[in-house]
Parts: structure tokens; C-alpha cells; sequence
């Protein structure tokens, strides 16, 4: 997400009443939380909804702030067609921002813990079984021009369960090829480290050596006498040898998605899903692939107990008194 999406988003903030301290809050997620531009994007998004609509009320201080106007604005968005998960968003967002405008002294009380949204039916994730992901990573043509590049992000993405903007972020530096790992921050700026298998080594170092110059050096084609790495920071670069955006990946997983016949529904993050699920089945403890994932509560990682129907199986055939 490019910093000027950010900052339009605050502009319009910056035009309503009680503007001034959203921003306060939006810059707070910034520089004290360390949260990431595409989080504050969507925090600033569901605050600036809230703002329009306690403007359309004449609500111009935070005083004026009550749970049955808060619970009013969740049953507009409602009628106005919103689903239950974007309700239930724009509630943690008006949460966060009361917590924050009470601990300043913007407010007397916090009232944010009364507040009720919908309850959500838990979704299990996306997942492809282990040949049909194998599709994936072999659809990439050799005969293209930035196969290199395509396969190793495909093969890094699997193996290492990375979301699609840590992927964009992800730097040579970061990469130890001698050793199997990656150095990757996540969410919250929290970092983690993420062994690597000789499969996604391999792709990683053929990209490196036989692509990767000639894109840092901002041409597409390949030049089997260039050897070094070039200069850039970022690991996956575009032609022009800029670092790939979070959504130039995305479209490139559609797009091999979309080639070897797999649902239009898998993205990165169903790699991510695979990544997890793959490794319980093989018999990975849910301590480890939450480390590896990033997750901060165990609680979300225990979701893919739920997703393997193999694993369940397997269990319920042999701890069920009447199998």
C-alpha cells in the first residue's frame, strides 16, 4: 500500500469534525504500535465512515460520543448492505480509537468494553491438497521471461508461509542460503525466523544469480554471463527493478492460479493456509507453526486443527471407543 493512499485517506480525516484527534490516534498505530501502512489504511477507512456519520448527526465532540449512537451507526452500516465482518471491523476500530481517546484524557470514560457487534461464524481457510499446490509451483513456463522470479516466489511462498506483503518487503539480506533460514518482520513489526527447504534454496539461488541482475539493472531479459546480485535491497524486483508490490503478487498468483485450473479464490494467504496445514499433518506441533506463522495468540494458529479432515480422521478412527 503506497504511502499516498495513506495520506489521502488522512486528508479526508483531517475535513471532519473530531478529524484532528482520529489523526492523533492514526499516527499513535504508526509510531508507538509500529502497526503497517496497509493496517492504518484500514483503520483510518472505518473511522472516516464513523466521522461522516457523526457529522451527518451534528456530533462535533467526543463527549457527544454514546454506545446507542455507536450502535445506531453499526445497524446503518448493516442496512446499507455492509456483511457482519465489516461491521464487526468498523466496531474494533471505534473500540480501539475510544481506548485510545480515554487514556489521552480526550474522554472521561471508556465505555468501549459495552460495545457489542456481531457474532461471526468462524471460516476455516482455504486449502489446496499437496499435488494440487504442486500444480501450482510447476506452472510457471520456462520459456518465459521472468520464470526465474515467478518460481521462486512461488516456491517461497509455500515453504515459508509468508503473507504477501512481508514477500514485497523481504530483502536479499534477509535470506542466510548457506544455513536454510529467512529473517522475516511481520505484523507489529515482530520478528521471526523461518527455516528453509533445499527445493525453495534452489529456486531462490537460480533466480539470484541468472534473472535477478538484469531486472535490478532494470532490463527483463536474462544474461547468462551477468553473475552478481546487483544492488538492490528487496529480493523480487519488476522489469523496471523496482521491489514487486503487494499487489503485483497477487495478480501473479491469480494468474498461475488461474493457469493450472485452481479455484479463482486462491491468493498468497491460501499458500500461507497450505504452508500451516501441510506441516500439522506431517506431524509439526502447533507451538512450532505458530512461531513460524507469526501469530501472536495460539488461539489462531488452532485453527487449522480444524482444517486437515485427514488428521481428524485419523484421531477419531483411534481414540473413538465404537470406531
Amino acid at each position: 500500500m503506497s504511502l499516498f493512499q495513506t495520506q489521502s485517506v488522512k486528508e479526508k480525516i483531517a475535513e471532519l469534525p473530531l478529524g484532528k484527534i482520529v489523526l492523533s490516534f492514526l499516527n499513535y498505530l504508526h509510531i508507538e504500535a509500529g502497526l503497517s501502512e496497509n493496517s492504518i489504511l484500514g483503520y483510518g477507512r472505518d473511522l472516516k465512515g464513523f466521522l461522516e456519520f457523526c457529522s451527518s448527526c451534528n456530533i462535533s465532540n467526543l463527549e457527544q460520543l454514546k454506545p446507542l449512537l455507536i450502535q445506531t451507526y453499526q445497524r446503518s452500516l448493516s442496512k446499507d448492505g455492509k456483511d457482519e465482518a465489516t461491521v464487526k471491523r468498523s466496531l474494533v476500530a471505534i473500540r480501539m480509537f475510544l481506548r485510545f481517546a480515554a487514556l489521552n484524557k480526550f474522554i472521561k470514560d471508556d465505555f468501549s468494553s459495552a460495545l457489542d457487534g456481531p457474532k461471526l461464524w468462524q471460516k476455516l481457510p482455504m486449502v489446496c491438497s499437496k499435488d494440487k499446490v504442486a500444480e501450482l509451483l510447476n506452472t510457471p513456463d520456462p520459456k518465459e521471461p521472468f520464470f526465474l522470479r515467478d518460481k521462486a516466489m512461488l516456491e517461497l511462498l509455500y515453504a515459508a508461509g509468508l503473507r504477501a506483503n512481508e514477500i514485497a518487503n523481504l530483502k536479499i539480506s534477509d535470506l542466510n542460503r548457506d544455513i536454510g533460514y529467512l529473517r522475516c518482520i511481520g505484523k507489529g513489526n515482530r520478528e521471526r525466523v523461518i527455516p528453509l527447504g533445499k527445493t525453495a534454496i534452489a529456486a531462490i539461488t537460480e533466480y539470484l544469480y541468472n534473472l535477478r541482475p538484469k531486472l535490478a539493472a532494470g532490463r527483463s531479459q536474462p544474461d547468462r554471463e551477468t553473475t552478481k546480485i546487483g544492488s538492490s535491497q528487496f529480493l523480487f524486483l519488476s522489469r523496471t527493478g523496482r521491489g514487486l508490490s503487494r499487489i503485483e503478487i497477487w495478480r501473479l498468483v491469480k494468474k498461475y492460479a488461474a493457469r493450472a485450473g485452481l479455484s479463482a479464490k486462491l491468493s498468497p494467504h491460501t499458500l500461507r493456509h497450505c504452508f500451516a496445514t501441510h506441516l500439522l499433518a506431517g506431524g509439526a506441533d502447533l507451538r512450532s507453526i505458530q512461531e513460524m506463522l507469526g501469530h501472536v495468540d495460539i488461539a489462531t494458529t488452532q485453527i487449522y486443527t480444524h482444517v486437515d479432515g485427514e488428521r481428524l480422521r485419523m484421531i477419531h478412527k483411534k481414540y473413538h471407543p465404537r470406531p
